[in-house]
């Protein structure tokens, strides 16, 4: 890759400038951290809450939660990757210095809206989220046109629609529409996956092969279409449910036999060794698993929604964490497989999705146990990621380079 950066320019900005993965990252695993805890005291705990009931007046717990950890840290993360994964695909330069720090600004203005007891006009934090998604989209889109890469032209696209998405549910709060709400998180949740569907069937095989020393299976191309039309159609459904409850059940299940088939292909039996290649492989198997259970279960709504947080918290907070811990230390020239050792991390994300999802099914009279049982092994996940990567995300590159 060619040297796209003017040193002199590089070694007068802050670290955490360099690139989209410092900031967001960093910032999308504090909130993390803190926002589940912060959440359920809240919750159950008001007396010891640090947000001011006035908070609750305005934006509504049960709007808050899903918004700001779908909008707040997945698109963090998602946004960090992008911006540091564009100039990789195109070497075409990405958001740095004021520019990313400008961007990183508007969402975290978002965030800061959004917890003010005073009694702040909706449209002030949403025009910050759209800043934020319409910056990195228009940044996408710059790198990717300019060397007409076209096979990446969607991920610009998914940004602005999921911009469309953020905006709508802040309308959804205005009206106090908590049903279009419900409608917009399942959505969003699904466009995570179609996400996942793409940039995961293209990494994770491709680092599995690069460690185990083995040829990367060649896609299956119809296979990888059909997946991604079925995920598509999981977001349109939850947006709009115009299919019965029997064609989407079709979906669920033909989706999740799919993925695995996928899933199965990229030698998982080979990784038990490598806590950073298990991890992937682990997370993305909770998608079919989350489907599956969603299909066995479309009939129990109670049952549905707790099921989805085996898709939130294992596969999309499993591939996030795993991703964000291998790219911070391949883009600062350390070396990936002698990092810090996040194990407890990652095992800590697989039994967060299990007590939030399946044991107050289980067990519904210790619900509020499993849920702070599953806040706690959340917490210790992200919150060893910042404790280790605070350093590694804030200091210049081992190797003297730009990035």
């Amino acid at each position: 890759m060619l040297n796209i950066d003017d040193p002199r320019e590089t070694e007068q900005t802050a670290a955490i400038w360099r690139l989209g993965f410092r900031p967001f990252f960093l910032g999308g695993a504090v909130i993390a951290t803190l926002y589940i805890p912060l959440w359920l005291v809240a919750w159950f705990l008001p007396q010891f809450s640090l947000f001011p009931s006035q908070f609750w007046l305005k934006v509504v717990p049960l709007w808050w939660h899903p918004h700001e950890m779908l909008f707040g840290f997945a698109l963090a993360i998602v946004c960090g990757f992008l911006l540091t994964s564009v100039q990789t695909w195109t070497n075409q330069p990405s958001l740095k210095g004021r520019p990313l720090a400008l961007t990183f600004a508007c969402w975290l203005m978002a965030r800061l809206l959004l917890l003010l007891p005073m009694a702040l006009p909706l449209w002030l934090p949403a025009l910050f989220d759209s800043l934020f998604l319409a910056i990195t989209a228009m940044t996408l889109w710059r790198c990717i046109y300019k060397v007409k890469q076209w096979h990446n032209i969607g991920f610009p696209i998914m940004l602005l629609l999921a911009l469309v998405i953020n905006l709508l549910s802040y309308y959804a709060l205005s009206e106090r529409n908590f049903s279009l709400s419900q409608q917009i998180w399942q959505a969003m949740l699904w466009w995570l996956g179609l996400l996942i569907t793409i940039v995961g069937g293209r990494v994770i095989p491709f680092f599995t092969a690069m460690r185990i020393k083995l040829p990367k299976p060649n896609p299956i191309v119809i296979l990888d279409r059909c997946l991604i039309l079925l995920m598509l159609a999981l977001v349109l459904q939850a947006m709009v449910k115009v299919l019965p409850a029997n064609i989407e059940q079709g979906l669920l299940v033909v989706a999740a036999l799919l993925h695995l088939v996928r899933w199965s292909r990229w030698y998982p039996h080979k990784t038990l060794g490598e806590s950073l290649l298990w991890s992937l492989h682990s997370a993305y198997l909770f998608l079919p698993i989350t489907l599956a259970a969603l299909a066995w279960n479309i009939d129990d709504e109670n049952a549905y929604r707790q099921l989805l947080h085996l898709f939130a918290i294992g596969t999309l907070a499993g591939i996030c964490l795993s991703m964000i811990s291998r790219v911070s230390l391949g883009h600062t020239s350390r070396n990936i497989y002698q990092g810090p050792n996040m194990t407890l991390a990652f095992v800590g994300l697989i039994m967060a999705a299990l007590l939030r999802a399946v044991l107050p099914l289980l067990w519904p009279q210790y619900a509020q146990t499993w849920l702070w049982l599953a806040a706690g092994c959340w917490t210790v996940s992200f919150g060893l990621f910042v404790w280790f990567y605070v350093p590694i995300l804030t200091q210049p590159r081992i190797d003297g380079r730009p990035g």
